[in-house]
């Protein structure tokens, strides 16, 4: 509903900050400063020190935040991939058949992510697909549970193309192949990196069902996250959540811009 008074744009103003503020700026910030702290014996943290982001900027928790940015970057690929290719295919197939992938792909996300954690475990845990133990495994997974999120975004896009393009295309005698990747992935650009943006920060701040499958060598960094604050170290837990929002927010800043030039070509 739009608002046109100066006075009723003061007020939706008041209510956004009123909102905001404590249910999202504000952990937020508690997390910021905490960052910071040696101590939090009162009202304001104390002792503030940056020794925190010193060591998580490097060693095991560097290691630990570049095997995020590649699970990331792998698991939204192959999503990215499956996902276009299949809501291509379910428009292809008519209203029945894009329900039936539309349930089949809403699958790991209608149940806890624990469970797809579990399910891959024990799916790929035999011959000939032994996974298990290494980082592949964790690539699948986060595919698996961030796949739905990108043939959604691109399903959506299919249905809202204007065919008139295709056709004009194809009556210039373009091949179907040419059509595709000419006309049709091209004019998806904007809900392809979309859906990329999305699928990256899902697969960034995925921990239930990474905590069933990481091998040690490749561990991500929300699991860096979980185990420093279980034992206690909740100063520097937060100093690793900052760096991992802060790497987030780059990449999807950086997608967004990628976005904004595809929208306007």
């Amino acid at each position: 509903m739009l608002v046109h008074s100066r006075k009723g744009k003061w007020a939706v103003w008041a209510l956004f900050l009123v909102l905001f503020l404590p249910l999202f700026a504000l952990p937020l910030l508690v997390v910021l400063a905490a960052s910071f702290a040696t101590n939090w014996s009162g009202a304001l943290p104390s002792g503030l020190t940056a020794g925190h982001y010193a060591a998580a900027t490097r060693g095991e928790s560097l290691h630990a935040l570049t095997t995020s940015l590649v699970t990331a970057v792998t698991a939204s690929a192959l999503a990215l991939l499956v996902g276009t290719w299949a809501a291509l295919a379910g428009h292809a197939l008519g209203r029945r058949g894009r329900r039936v992938l539309d349930t089949l792909f809403m699958l790991p996300v209608a149940v806890p992510s624990v469970v797809v954690g579990l399910a891959v475990l024990v799916a790929f845990s035999q011959p000939p697909m032994l996974l298990n133990g290494t980082r592949w495994i964790v690539f699948l997974a986060h595919a698996v549970l961030v796949t739905a999120f990108a043939h959604q975004s691109v399903s959506a896009a299919v249905v809202r193309l204007d065919p008139a393009y295709e056709q004009a295309a194809a009556s210039l005698g373009a091949r179907p192949s040419t059509v595709l990747w000419r006309v049709r992935l091209p004019l998806l650009l904007p809900s392809l990196t979309a859906a990329a943006g999305l699928c990256f920060a899902l697969s960034m701040g995925e921990l239930s069902a990474t905590m069933m499958l990481y091998p040690p060598d490749w561990t991500p960094l929300p699991v860096r996250i979980y185990a420093a604050t279980d034992r206690g170290a909740l100063f520097t837990g937060s100093a690793l959540a900052v760096v991992l929002m802060t790497a987030t927010v780059l990449v999807l800043s950086a997608v967004s811009r990628i976005r904004t030039r595809a929208s306007y070509r």
